[in-house]
């Protein structure tokens, strides 16, 4: 029995019952009352997942975090967005593999590439690409300012065995470098980081975790592949690709969600106007209400 059979029974069954219950009979009322709220998750989960119909929905998600305008400030907010989908990929059983990172100078980071593993995370966390802003009074300012920072948020699908890309060696420079983050006594010893330009597209990969050199062009070349299709993807829907222009430029005018932190709380998404109050519980990884709300509107737009 499918997911859809499965919720129709229940409501079908909760339904007869409650045409054979007594009006004065509220304790079995309520019962029923209470059965039919707890299939009203797995019904919103379904709907959520019917707006998914791209065949790398199902993928899992390759997302890139960069610090934008901002300074420290921003490199803190990068790694603070980057617990958030931490957070998330938890909440949703997927597993988090960190494949790149660039700390800021003073705290946070610079840059970070990692993929979230599990069916549909791309499906659901390519809604998260574009500019987040961030009002806040900064922990970083001595005379307790109120700072806006911003990062954007990349995703890409991790291109499954059902997806062929091919790329010419030819096309493709490659080049070591020292890895500049944490992982043991083999960093900045050995030019094991790589990374690898498609000189026609300008497309750059880049991996360092692995200690091999090869582990590591094997990784960022699967990368470098689901940048390439995810390119070729927005190129071909014009409402993605004005969305991916727009991201590029990380400050004023440019965001799709705000956070604010000072003088109130709010968390708003600026594409669906869906927003709430409980700003701590969204950095936390609560995500889902935005995440549905955009694939709704998007399927309207479509």
């Amino acid at each position: 029995m499918g997911p859809y059979l499965e919720i129709k029974d229940k409501h079908d069954s909760i339904k007869e019952l409650s045409e054979i219950v007594e009006d004065d009979d509220t304790s079995s009322l309520e019962s029923l009352l209470g059965e039919l709220e707890d299939i009203q998750p797995e019904m919103e989960k379904l709907e959520s997942k019917c707006l998914l119909g791209d065949k790398v929905d199902r993928c899992s998600a390759i997302l890139s975090i960069n610090a934008g305008a901002g300074g420290t400030e921003s490199c803190d907010w990068a790694s603070m967005l980057f617990r958030m989908y931490q957070r998330w990929a938890e909440e949703h059983a997927h597993s988090v593999e960190i494949i790149d990172s660039l700390s800021g100078e003073e705290a946070g980071l610079k840059s970070a590439t990692f993929i979230v593993r599990g069916s549909y995370a791309f499906g659901y966390l390519k809604t998260e690409t574009g500019v987040h802003r961030l009002v806040r009074i900064s922990p970083f300012d001595s005379n307790k300012r109120r700072h806006t920072s911003f990062a954007s948020v990349d995703v890409i699908p991790e291109i499954d065995k059902d997806i062929s890309i091919t790329i010419d060696e030819n096309d493709l420079r490659v080049d070591t470098y020292r890895s500049s983050g944490a992982g043991g006594q083999h960093v900045n010893v050995t030019d094991s980081a790589v990374r690898i330009t498609h000189i026609p597209t300008g497309i750059v990969a880049q991996c360092q975790n692995e200690r091999s050199q090869h582990k590591n062009k094997a990784r960022a070349l699967k990368i470098l592949k689901a940048r390439m299709y995810e390119d070729e993807r927005r190129k071909a829907e014009e409402e993605l690709m004005k969305s991916y222009g727009d991201k590029k430029k990380i400050e004023w005018g440019s965001q799709i969600r705000s956070y604010v932190l000072h003088p109130y709380k709010m968390v708003k998404d600026h594409r669906t106007k869906c927003e709430t109050s409980n700003a701590d519980k969204v950095l936390d990884g609560d995500l889902d209400k935005f995440i549905v709300e955009e694939l709704k509107r998007k399927a309207k737009k479509n």
